[in-house]
């Protein structure tokens, strides 16, 4: 590149800066950057377009067309060649401005005159802020190394935007992570908390964009990258040996790190007046719009790599990061693109709240978040981008809406929303010694889920009977590698312990589906949730099986023991894994370990397959647990991890309610004790309908438990029947109106 076309850039540059440095408003910041730019690169027009919301952009600036259009002129993403450099993120060059695809005139800026338009996004990481556009009457294509210099123009910018320098009149040009936003996720797990924002990974701001002196930058850049280098080293030294796909990925980030490409691009940035951290940030945007346009998994991965490398490298030059020893807030509510499990296990119930950008309703995060009583809002796009650490922040967890920095009147009511809340708790603690007993004399006998010890301590104060469904997967899906029988059998002990006399339902390994092993090679399957999970890998390798069952009759020591397993879908699914734990327990008694006192086996009807099984089934299982959650999404054909479908079908719907009404005759027929395990369970208006057709066992997250049992005790189970049949033979689609209309007259 020649050494004046690098000297020019970093003039242009530096004058760039000292005009962001001069004390003036955000409008006069903007006029006076695009003269600078317009005079430095000897074009007629230099104009900035930023975004006024997620679709549409807004001329704020310009140098050479009329001055009237400014905060007047619009265009939605897409439209004319500035919507389309927006839409595309990839630079729009020609020299014949009103014949290239998509041009739109736009009579009040008087633009008609200039042929040669060139137009770069201005953008943050991946993030679009807006469009930087030159034009002039010439007709001519902007060389390479000019579009270069306006990519390196739009970089600062974009740095400058995030912090605010452009504020001012303008609809368009409010800064990032100032205003009050909402954002509208799916609900993952139920409740509201208040507090302020802790990032999972924090996003580095660059407050120097520009620098002085190439060669201090040049130097700083070197020693962060070997920084980088001597800790990806480590990583391998302390890397598994025996996990060769573990190697390879780690290898590949090696290569990564001593990338000569990478390092060349940084410093071409550098030595066109850039920063180091602004070097680094130039190169992993690039990164991310290559990410997005690469469909193979495996490139996709790699480029996940660099730009995990980019951000670490960020971290080392700018000092910034929670690992630097940021202090966490009183009350954190964490964000996060996606967390694993064991990474939340370790905040633990200090967090107020969990926002995901990702995840799902059955996401190991969320099955963690239930356990901890954590209120979970997932898919609230682009909160990452926006969210700093210290925001102050609102998590309505029962409608999925979060309130970043929101104002007065928003706190106010979410504030009421959270104290009545706390009124609600307060009645419900005044029942929790007495039973679910209706107006009609008929006793529900309301049970909690759990999965780790943590949520043990809710056995005594939510009024659980005991623990319907203890979910043993939590324990593998939080390791790197399968737990030994003897740590399991430990754990299965101080479980028991902690119930004392309650029963405590353990369901079997239940993986498959969203809930894969790290350590277990995951299956390509093109419907995972209908594919091998559950009890169907278990019957396919056994030897898990059996350790987990070893581990559990050991746990009892003597006690009774009572084993569930998950996803049987025909009778001899169950008699083969029944077998398997007659085949363990001979092998306890023939090397002389106690036997359980009593021994009860059953399995989850999740499918509705198994609601259709021989009497024969029901005769020999020691009791059925219907699986709502999963039950309802085969039973409806709508995937419940999709936010398109899942909330479309009401389990309240006739047709559900008349199977599960079934079901619960065949059981009463067999003398099968039948319980219903999942969210419905803990839904108020849905308990009292399943406990209406004859649910007498419900289990849920420990916090429904009080809500659950307060309706139960002020409603006749009899009457509410009465309406189910009264709407059924009426033709309604579901229940739910006439229910909600008795409720009401009932006051």
């Amino acid at each position: 590149m020649a050494q004046d076309t690098q000297t020019e850039s970093r003039k242009l540059l530096q004058r760039l800066r000292d005009a962001l440095a001069e004390d003036s408003a955000g409008q006069a910041r903007l006029d006076k950057i695009t003269h600078l730019i317009a005079t430095s690169m000897g074009t007629e027009v230099c104009s900035i377009y930023l975004f006024r919301d997620d679709d549409t952009l807004e001329l704020c600036a310009t140098e050479g067309l009329n001055a009237e259009a400014v905060h007047q002129t619009r265009m939605r993403i897409g439209e004319g060649l500035v919507g389309r450099v927006a839409k595309s993120s990839k630079v729009v060059n020609t020299d014949d401005a009103p014949s290239a695809k998509g041009f739109r005139y736009m009579p009040e800026t008087g633009e008609e005159i200039y042929s040669s338009f060139c137009g770069v996004p201005v953008q943050r990481l991946g993030d679009n802020l807006g469009v930087l556009v030159v034009q002039s009457k010439d007709k001519r294509t902007y060389s390479p190394d000019e579009v270069y210099a306006l990519e390196v123009v739009a970089m600062v910018l974009a740095e400058m935007t995030e912090l605010g320098a452009f504020v001012g009149e303008g609809a368009a040009m409010s800064a990032l992570h100032q205003q009050s936003v909402m954002f509208r996720g799916a609900c993952a797990q139920e409740g509201a908390a208040e507090g302020h924002i802790w990032l999972h990974e924090p996003r580095v701001v660059v407050t120097n964009p520009v620098a002085d002196d190439p060669e201090v930058e040049l130097q700083r850049l070197n020693e962060a990258v070997e920084t980088l280098r001597v800790g990806v080293d480590r990583m391998l030294e302390g890397a598994n040996t025996g996990d060769k796909e573990q190697l390879q990925v780690l290898e590949a980030y090696r290569m990564f790190a001593n990338s000569k490409g990478w390092m060349r691009r940084m410093e071409q940035d550098i030595s066109r007046g850039l920063s180091a951290e602004a070097s680094v940030e130039k190169e992993q945007s690039s990164a991310r719009k290559r990410m997005e346009e690469v469909t193979d998994a495996y490139l996709r991965e790699r480029l996940h790599d660099l730009d995990d490398l980019s951000n670490r490298l960020l971290r080392i030059l700018t000092g910034q990061g929670n690992e630097t020893g940021a202090d966490m807030p009183a009350d954190p509510v964490l964000v996060a693109r996606n967390i694993g499990p064991g990474e939340l296990l370790e905040y633990g119930r200090n967090l107020r709240g969990i926002i995901l950008e990702e995840g799902s309703v059955g996401s190991h995060a969320a099955i963690v978040a239930r356990a901890l009583a954590i209120p979970l809002v997932i898919h609230a796009d682009r909160i990452t981008t926006e969210a700093l650490n210290g925001d102050h922040v609102m998590v309505d967890g029962d409608q999925g809406i979060v309130h970043l920095r929101p104002d007065d009147s928003v706190v106010t009511a979410f504030r009421d929303k959270i104290a009545m809340a706390a009124e609600a708790q307060e009645r419900y603690a005044s029942i929790r010694e007495k039973p679910a007993t209706s107006l009609d004399g008929e006793t529900v006998h309301l049970h909690m889920n759990a999965g780790l010890m943590a949520d043990l301590p809710s056995l005594n104060s939510s009024g659980a009977e005991g623990v319907g469904l203890f979910r043993t997967e939590l324990q593998f899906l939080i390791r790197n590698q399968m737990p030994k029988r003897t740590e399991l059998a430990n754990l299965y002990s101080r479980v028991m312990d902690a119930a004392g006399d309650m029963r405590v339902v353990f369901r079997t390994l239940d993986i498959g589906s969203d809930k894969v092993l790290p350590y277990m090679a995951p299956q390509d399957e093109p419907n995972p949730a209908l594919g091998w999970r559950a009890v169907r890998v278990a019957l396919d390798k056994p030897g898990v099986m059996r350790m987990q069952l070893q581990a559990l009759l050991r746990a009892a020591n003597g006690r009774p023991l009572t084993v569930m397993f998950p996803f049987v879908a025909q009778f001899d699914e169950y008699r083969a894994a029944r077998a398997e734990m007659d085949k363990a327990l001979e092998r306890e008694r023939i090397l002389g370990h106690p036997l359980p006192a009593s021994l009860e086996v059953g399995a989850m009807l999740e499918t509705p397959s198994l609601g259709f099984a021989p009497k024969r089934f029901f005769e020999e299982v020691d009791f059925l647990s219907i699986g709502g959650n999963d039950l309802k999404q085969f039973f409806f054909a709508a995937d419940r991890e999709n936010e398109r479908v899942r909330r479309r079908y009401d389990t309240l719907n006739v047709s559900f309610l008349t199977f599960l009404e079934g079901i619960v005759n065949r059981c009463v027929d067999t003398d099968t004790p039948l319980s219903f395990c999942g969210e419905d369970a803990g839904r108020p208006i849905e308990a009292v309908c399943l406990a209406a057709i004859g649910m007498r066992h419900l289990s849920m997250r420990p916090a429904s438990i009080g809500p659950v049992k307060s309706l139960l005790r002020r409603v006749n189970l009899a009457e509410i029947k009465a309406v189910i049949d009264e709407a059924r033979i009426s033709g309604e689609q579901s229940v739910r109106p006439a229910v909600m209309t008795y409720l009401r007259n009932q006051g």
